[in-house]
């Protein structure tokens, strides 16, 4: 690479730490393994054996799995919660649902905060705002000092009845916590979401203040080794809803990175083959701990205003990423009934699978992979990391005596298996929210996600599969290539009526002064594009159905230009649509405010490592078939397309091509591979 400076893009994994470093001209890549216990030191390894310079970043983008660890392990800060009086419980009631209605044994997820950690504040507003109860500042400073003197907390979370319309309270009780206790972070539901519900926004302000003490203290940490280091340039972190914001806005807004690693990919997926002229993506993304599937509809990836992790709901908007245990270190095992099973538990990055070397002796993907043959041990990791296939076969061995089978069917098993939860849960994404999968693209990524995406677009009836170049770290890829985001979300019902649309105008315009007013804060310049989306249901229905008027001209809105756009939004989803005149309202609006930096050029992104791996034959097995199959450095194929079975070996990944299907290489660089009918 060229001495200029570079941007530099780093997504810390459950299993590999993935780098990607551009100088304008050129990239390099690299994949080290994850340190679990200190995430900030993989990423300072990848910049150790990338051999780059701190000193000559002048822009770090970083994705990572500490927030959503830190809920996983429980091992976020110790929050104390505020409620009104009255509500203590309200984390413990949730909702009267029951998410598995044939589990004998079901619990509700356990919330991060206990019952005796939350404390009752008198004060209560109303659904529309009014004041019924007025907060006491002399008891409330009363009860702040009684719950907080004796320093046992880490953090602070406020969450009111109805705060959502009328913020006043939050706000005095948050001035009387810095005025008691200025050093203890302070999260209140008004700034982490402005929507109804109060369980779920109650849910989703105490995980805020639980990963807020987790995610300072790392990014302060890295933060340090970088200057340490040298680095004086920007350093952003990726956000769950596609984009990025500056390393101290995301020191106080610590839930917005729950999903940064997925979200991450899916953005590397849509600008990656923009070029390609692609726009309907169904993105796979398999790594070693998981698979992450998402459906991206007209060159856009789809928010939901909801998501939830370990149970608990996160009314955040997050690219709608369905979540699968199903990564090179899942875990095959019997369960008590007999049963073959893939996943959900990890061998992560340690000890890792068998193969590795690192301790670990229980059967992986990556194993079955190697003993199949899809994997060669000489070009893992474009031949830089050693593994032990021996090592592999011996952790199948006593599986295979449980189930009667031999070791070489037991992998092949356990990779069919994998694959089967990878079809479940784009259907998931797709067919059940009124999307074909056939209308779709399949793009996968990820270290293993080639290896298996012919074989999971087959069962879904998918008839190609598009493999952008660097995919083994496009994760990382998308990092550089997303805008700086931020998103505003209002709770406002309104009738769908034409004497409303003043009012739903204004709401609008209101959020998109907030967004960018706080994009201008925090100094991001540049030509802002707004994201607007409704939140609309029919009266007397209980949820609502996001509809999207990004493309509307807000001057020109109408009731009626609404309501068929809901309808179809509605028909979209539920397959029905009211007859017309049946009441339509708006329960919340969503605004997003977006400007895109400086970001990899179209001859960046399809420049691809050199490598050094030899074509060759193999023996292999593949649904019980023993094939031989050709070998061949992905630099090696052109725009002739060429019969399967065949393994192209890449540097950070191995495409897959099974006995029916054809591959070629666009203009692009993309690995286009088309099923033979």
């Amino acid at each position: 690479m060229s001495k200029d400076k570079f941007r530099v893009g780093i997504e810390v994994g459950g299993t590999f730490t993935d780098l990607i470093a551009s100088d304008g001209n050129k990239i390099k890549t690299i994949k080290v393994p994850s340190t679990p216990l200190r995430p900030d030191e993989g990423a300072m390894n990848a910049l150790l054996a990338a051999n780059i310079d701190a000193s000559m970043i002048k822009e770090l983008v970083h994705g990572s799995t500490v927030a959503t660890n830190a809920v996983l392990e429980r091992k976020g800060g110790r929050v104390c919660f505020f409620v009104t009086r009255g509500t203590r419980d309200l984390l413990l009631l949730q909702r009267h649902d029951r998410r598995s209605i044939y589990d004998l044994h079901y619990k509700k997820p356990e919330p991060v905060i206990p019952r005796h950690d939350t404390y009752e504040i008198t004060e209560r507003m109303s659904a529309d705002g009014s004041v019924v109860i007025n907060l006491d500042r002399i008891n409330a400073a009363e009860q702040v000092r009684n719950s907080l003197g004796n320093g046992r907390f880490d953090s602070v979370a406020i969450c009111f009845l109805h705060s959502y319309a009328n913020s006043d309270h939050e706000r005095i009780l948050e001035e009387i916590v810095h005025q008691e206790f200025p050093n203890l972070p302070v999260t209140c539901s008004c700034d982490v979401t402005r929507e109804f519900r109060e369980y779920e926004r109650a849910s989703t302000t105490t995980l805020a203040a639980y990963v807020q003490p987790v995610i300072a203290g790392y990014i302060k940490r890295f933060s340090k080794s970088l200057k340490e280091c040298g680095f004086k340039g920007r350093f952003s972190i990726m956000q769950s809803n596609g984009g990025r914001m500056p390393a101290e806005a995301m020191a106080k807004n610590a839930i917005a990175a729950l999903f940064s690693g997925p979200a991450a990919g899916v953005v590397g997926a849509i600008r990656g083959i923009s070029s390609s002229g692609y726009n309907n993506l169904i993105t796979l993304d398999m790594g070693g701990t998981s698979t992450d599937v998402s459906l991206v509809s007209n060159g856009e990836s789809k928010l939901a205003p909801m998501t939830m992790i370990d149970g608990l709901p996160v009314k955040t908007p997050v690219i709608d990423i369905a979540t699968v245990g199903a990564g090179g270190g899942s875990i095959a095992w019997n369960d008590d009934g007999g049963l073959m099973r893939v996943g959900p538990r990890s061998a992560g990055a340690n000890p890792g699978p068998a193969c590795y070397g690192r301790g670990g002796t229980e059967p992986t993907v990556t194993d079955a992979h190697l003993i199949r043959g899809t994997l060669q041990a000489d070009s893992f990791l474009g031949g830089h990391m050693d593994v032990d296939i021996q090592l592999a076969k011996d952790a199948f061995a006593k599986l295979g005596e449980f189930f009667e089978l031999s070791v070489e069917e037991m992998a092949d098993n356990t990779i069919r298996l994998a694959e089967a939860n990878i079809v479940r849960a784009i259907q998931q994404i797709s067919t059940e929210r009124g999307s074909d999968p056939r209308d779709f693209v399949l793009v996968p990524f990820g270290g293993a996600g080639p290896l298996h995406a012919a074989r999971v677009a087959e069962d879904l009836n998918i008839e190609k599969v598009v493999v952008p170049p660097n995919a083994g770290v496009l994760s990382a890829c998308g990092l550089l290539l997303s805008d700086h985001i931020h998103y505003r979300t209002k709770t406002r019902r309104l009738a769908l009526i034409d004497d409303n649309i003043k009012n739903i105008r204004s709401v609008i315009v209101e959020l998109e002064n907030e967004t960018s007013n706080y994009l201008n804060s925090l100094k991001i310049k540049g030509k802002i594009v707004y994201d607007k989306v409704l939140e609309m249901r029919y009266v007397g229905q209980a949820f609502e159905v996001s509809v999207d008027i990004k493309n509307e001209d807000i001057k020109k809105l109408t009731a009626q230009r609404l309501s068929e756009l809901f309808a179809k939004a509605h028909h979209q989803i539920f397959e029905f649509s009211k007859i017309e005149g049946d009441p339509v309202e708006i329960i919340s609006f969503r605004v997003g405010a977006q400007i895109n930096p400086e970001t990899l050029s179209t001859n960046e992104t399809g420049a691809t490592c050199s490598s050094t791996l030899g074509s060759k034959r193999i023996k292999m097995t593949e649904r019980g078939k023993r094939l031989t199959a050709d070998v061949k450095e992905r630099a090696n194929l052109s725009s002739e397309p060429v019969n399967g079975p065949m393994l192209i070996q890449d540097v950070n990944s191995t495409i897959f091509v099974p006995q029916e299907w054809k591959v070629s290489k666009d203009a692009q660089d993309n690995i286009i591979l088309v099923k033979v009918n």
